[in-house]
């Protein structure tokens, strides 16, 4: 922690100056975002050279699913995170989409980052493009994310409706965060099941930005998701 970890980040590095993850750690822990950029870009390099320019070629499409592609494709997550961070939201959505190209399985959840910011973006093609590739993924992301392509191409259609709907249905917590009624936790879950709160507040995280970037969205949100039924229960009698 602290200190000794970035002395052992630089340790490794002086052992193996290809090593991907050493600079990964360096740039997360580093304060400027500029210096940030510099050692994730390094870690590419590092990555690059590891890896050898004969698999980056032949291996495009099975990355992840070789372990030696994996610090690599940290550096690269963690650049698109950085850029992203930075506002440099093509730039950004450039790396992330190489990202899916080297590997399409998306073990590193790039879809879910990648989604929202094409809808901020203003890229509706190519969200849509991104929403039929994985068009199987049941998760509130992509329930949601569909609801709100849909709205954004047609407004509020049959369609857009029975998109949204089948998107509460999924997950019935989503609405409250992501029209403000109750507040986003600053500290997200690290893991979730479908249909929980923890996946709600991932989704309205995710998706707060590109929802109110959308006339009209919050409306047709609060006005099709159901109300929630108030349970009157008995008082106790007195004995």
């Amino acid at each position: 922690r602290g200190r000794r970890r970035i002395q052992l980040a630089r340790k490794a590095l002086e052992l193996s100056p290809d090593c991907a993850d050493a600079y990964v750690l360096l740039a997360e822990e580093a304060i400027e975002p500029n210096a940030s950029l510099d050692l994730y870009r390094q870690g590419i390099a590092a990555g690059e050279r590891a890896i050898g320019p004969d698999m980056l070629q032949e291996q495009v499409g099975h990355f992840w699913g070789i372990v030696k592609t994996r610090p690599y494709m940290r550096a690269k997550m963690g650049l698109a995170h950085c850029l992203q961070t930075m506002n440099r939201v093509d730039a950004a959505i450039n790396v992330y989409h190489d990202l899916l190209r080297l590997n399409p399985n998306d073990n590193q959840g790039v879809r879910d980052v990648l989604l929202p910011l094409l809808l901020v973006a203003g890229h509706d093609t190519d969200a849509g493009v991104l929403l039929n590739a994985y068009a199987e993924d049941a998760s509130a992301m992509w329930k949601y994310g569909w609801a709100l392509w849909t709205f954004r191409k047609e407004g509020d259609s049959p369609a857009a409706r029975e998109r949204l709907l089948d998107a509460i249905k999924g997950n019935r917590h989503v609405p409250k965060y992501l029209s403000g009624k109750t507040e986003i936790p600053e500290a997200l879950p690290e893991s979730y099941s479908l249909g929980s709160v923890e996946e709600a507040v991932f989704c309205a995280a995710e998706f707060f930005d590109a929802w109110k970037a959308t006339p009209g969205a919050d409306r047709w949100l609060l006005s099709s998701a159901p109300a929630r039924r108030r349970t009157h229960r008995r008082k106790p009698g007195r004995r």
